[in-house]
């Protein structure tokens, strides 16, 4: 089914708040070594803490895999694989 975005599976595995990893990823908007914002399937996801690093990036798997110690996860806005994109949200 050609045109039709295909969507990925959201989920988050983490060890030891220093290690995991995050599907369903669909952009990664911004990071540093204390803050990580994804976009995914679910929602723009932060990521906080220290010394983050995104070891693996593939968006065509939707997947990142970082280091780092995390202090906190949250989730903002809504499903934007069911809004559609960013630019078509802002120019409604």
């Amino acid at each position: 089914m050609e045109g039709q975005k295909s969507i990925k599976p959201h989920s988050i595995a983490w060890k030891d708040r220093k290690k995991g990893a995050v599907a369903g990823v669909t952009d990664v908007v911004s990071f540093d070594e204390n803050c990580v914002v994804l976009e995914t399937e679910q929602g723009m996801l932060t990521v906080k803490g220290k010394g983050l690093h995104i070891g693996r990036l593939s968006l065509e798997q939707g997947e990142v895999e970082m280091e780092g110690t995390v202090d906190s996860m949250v989730y903002s806005g809504s499903n934007p694989a069911k809004k559609g994109s960013m630019m078509k949200r802002l120019f409604r």
